[in-house]
């Protein structure tokens, strides 16, 4: 099992945040995830929300081995620039780039000006997106008049050589993109065995429908992560309800099985039962909210071995 690790929430400035990826790449983790894209987080008041894409090339050009990845909102690029920004860091930090993207729904994005149609348009939009990255990521001239992407000849070069495509979803009709465009499929669910288990037949049968063999799409999961503190604290759950709200539905009982909290030993362990019974090739141990020092000691606490 390969543990990752996610920095998010924007809680870190950026000279903290380059000290702990760089720690973290020192202990061998093999990927770490940072904020994506954004326009402005009112939550923030003052404080620095960083651009994602920005962030990501710095990080990527601070560090030598460990992959940098934070998420592509689909009404944040167009396609080709897309493409192309991708295919060039990829050129500059070879195999290191995680590229995960998804459809975002922040309504403070129209504050920049940036369109934010319904959910099921941004879904489409981002079905058109991949499907034009795709193919101008092998190399093809693209041309083409979809409802979102519009393209007349463009091209992308240098090529990349093996970037993988993550998207994150959990609801059916992302699953559908999962199914046709994923190489790997963050889950975007807790680690629940049964909410598992639901999404996971949904998308054998969307597989299936395109003759894909579901078995060959990666899995990546962030689980909220905690190592030292007590997983049946009151106060720990409350912290993962402000930070998860995506999450509303898992019940208070479910909580303490919604995270990873503990010994660091058992935390380790944890991972390692997770990975197993969920079938994860990428999890990631969610550190998200913590300030440098809370963070530099979960660190610590799941260092590879």
């Amino acid at each position: 099992m390969e543990l990752a690790v996610a920095f998010a929430w924007h809680v870190l400035p950026f000279e903290d945040l380059l000290a702990l990826v760089q720690r973290a790449e020192e202990q061998g983790f093999p990927a770490v995830f940072v904020d994506g894209d954004v326009s402005l987080l009112p939550s923030r008041g003052d404080a620095e929300v960083l651009d994602g894409w920005t962030l990501t090339t710095a990080l990527l050009n601070r560090t030598r081995r460990i992959q940098v990845g934070s998420i592509r909102l689909v009404h944040h690029w167009n396609a080709a620039k897309l493409a192309q920004a991708a295919a060039t860091l990829d050129r500059m930090a070879p195999g290191r780039l995680r590229f995960l993207v998804s459809i975002g729904g922040q309504p403070q994005d129209a504050r920049f000006g940036l369109p934010l149609p319904p959910t099921a348009a941004r879904i489409a939009w981002l079905d058109e997106t991949l499907g034009a990255v795709r193919a101008l990521w092998r190399g093809e001239e693209v041309s083409v008049r979809g409802r979102f992407v519009t393209l007349d000849r463009a091209h992308v070069r240098p090529c990349p050589r093996g970037l993988a495509v993550e998207v994150a979803g959990r609801g059916p009709r992302l699953l559908e993109l999962v199914a046709t465009h994923a190489d790997v499929w963050d889950m975007n669910l807790p680690p629940l065995p049964r909410a598992v288990a639901e999404a996971t037949r949904h998308l054998d049968a969307l597989c299936q429908a395109r003759g894909r063999d579901p078995a060959k799409i990666r899995r990546s999961m962030w689980v909220f992560t905690r190592p030292g503190e007590d997983p049946s604290d009151p106060r720990l759950h409350a912290e993962f309800r402000r930070l998860n709200p995506w999450f509303s539905a898992v019940a208070d009982g479910d909580l303490p099985a919604a995270l990873v909290a503990g010994p660091p030993a058992a935390c380790r362990d944890r991972f390692v039962e997770l990975a197993d019974r969920l079938r994860l090739a990428h999890p990631v141990a969610d550190l998200s909210g913590l300030g440098r020092d809370a963070a530099q000691r979960a660190l610590d606490a799941l260092a590879p071995s």
